[in-house]
């Protein structure tokens, strides 16, 4: 599975500005529900839900929220840059600033975690989140997420 498989430039957010987790989950299920047709509502539940489980935020700057929904056809994806790391009470307490949020079917069961595994994979790379780091291109941040892929085995 390819991360190009579960995102397209239109869900990569460059350069997005957000004061809080909470501000920026909205943002996130705003883009989501722009692209997956899903009430932003329902999208932003589903996710803040997930995080009171537990942060999503897995370290290094880095978070993955994610959920599943009734209305998600496909496994699809939402990636931001942010313009200021915020807090997302990470796992190692240091603040965010690259964000995935994967939606997935209700009954997506063991494609959900594999998605979930090939995104944490591909943002351990560091020379990969250098680069994404340093571009505010969205384009340019879809190919360096989706060349990735090529040069590991899955």
């Amino acid at each position: 599975m390819d991360l190009s498989d579960l995102i397209e430039v239109p869900a990569i957010m460059p350069a997005l500005k957000a004061n809080s987790k909470k501000q920026l989950l909205q943002l996130l299920a705003e883009r989501a529900s722009a692209i997956t047709g899903i009430p932003e509502r329902e999208i932003f539940d589903t996710i803040l839900q997930r995080e009171r489980l537990g942060s999503t935020g897995v370290g290094n700057g880095i978070a993955i929220p994610h959920g599943k929904l009734g209305g998600v056809e496909q496994i699809s994806g939402v990636f931001a840059r942010l313009e200021t790391p915020i807090d997302f009470e990470a796992l190692d307490d240091q603040p965010v600033d690259l964000v995935f949020l994967l939606l997935a079917p209700e009954g997506a069961g063991a494609d959900h975690l594999k998605a979930l595994s090939r995104i944490a994979r591909v943002l351990r790379d560091a020379d990969t989140v250098a680069k994404v780091r340093g571009t505010r291109d969205a384009t340019a941040i879809h190919a360096l997420l989706s060349e990735t892929q090529g040069s590991k085995a899955a």
